[in-house]
């Protein structure tokens, strides 16, 4: 939206700043620092390889440790930065109290923060291609505005989310629960051309397969992992086809989740 876009560049300095500042008080109490940032995606490959050792999951052309730390890459890009949006808001209420700007400044604070510790998580992955002899191919050129989609898909839920979580901190005990079970609804430990085999080739669900295959992709992070897998592993354009539906939820709830932040903005000094 342009003025998402305008607020982010009008106070970009200041958004960088918080956002250090936040990076540091983060880590600066932890001995293991920013390697916490590498260590939560390790783990968790390494228990999907331990439920694919019994469940068995078919990862095709691509070794299956790869083809799950790319999923996890965009997903704690969006569970991270989605959670960091909602609770900027209450976090942050002494300098709310303090001085004003536009509180949307604080989600887009939550969200830079995430994206410099992805920059991270990228070092792993080039690490981890050079080790399965994955070559970059020229689709790499799509990462960026598939990561400019998961930006999208977490301000729309942390707009909304911080401008609830004033008004109830339920939001904060919800959150967490949802975005757990999202994580399943979502091609991180099992790839999309499984989901698409089983409900569109093999019409497993019969006359619902191809409704329920639409409901699955209209969860943004389905296609946005999908393509973010094949840009980087597979050497393909992303699969336009599972990124529509939720493109089309995206661009109908952003601006409403913003007219809502908007709305209950002035009230939000009072209320924290």
């Amino acid at each position: 939206m342009p003025h998402i876009a305008t607020t982010l560049l009008q106070h970009r300095e200041l958004i960088w700043a918080l956002a250090i500042k936040t990076i540091t008080l983060r880590y600066k109490q932890a001995y293991l620092g920013v390697l916490w940032t590498i260590l939560r995606p390790v783990m968790l490959v390494l228990i999907f390889m331990l439920v694919r050792a019994f469940v068995g999951i078919d990862s095709g052309d691509i070794p299956y440790p790869i083809l799950t730390f790319a999923a996890l890459m965009p997903w704690m890009l969006f569970q991270e930065a989605t959670t960091d949006a909602v609770s900027s808001i209450v976090n942050n209420a002494t300098l709310i109290r303090k001085i004003y700007f536009p509180r949307e400044v604080f989600p887009l604070t939550a969200v830079v923060t995430k994206l410099i510790e992805f920059a991270i998580s990228i070092c792993i992955l080039v690490a981890l291609m050079l080790y399965y002899h994955v070559p970059p191919t020229i689709h790499l050129l799509w990462v960026p505005l598939i990561v400019a989609y998961v930006v999208l898909v977490s301000l729309t839920i942390g707009f909304a989310g911080a401008a609830l979580y004033v008004y109830s901190r339920d939001i904060g005990s919800i959150l967490p629960v949802a975005l757990s079970l999202l994580m399943y609804a979502s091609p991180v430990m099992y790839p999309l051309a499984l989901v698409k085999r089983k409900l569109l080739d093999e019409r497993l669900a019969g006359d619902w397969s191809e409704f329920l295959y639409t409901v699955y992709t209209a969860n943004p992070l389905a296609g946005i992992i999908d393509a973010f897998q094949r840009t980087v592993l597979v050497g393909t354009a992303p699969d336009f086809g599972a990124l529509i539906a939720g493109a089309v939820l995206i661009v109908t709830c952003l601006p409403l989740s913003y007219i809502l932040f908007k709305n209950a903005e002035g009230y939000f000094a009072d209320s924290v």
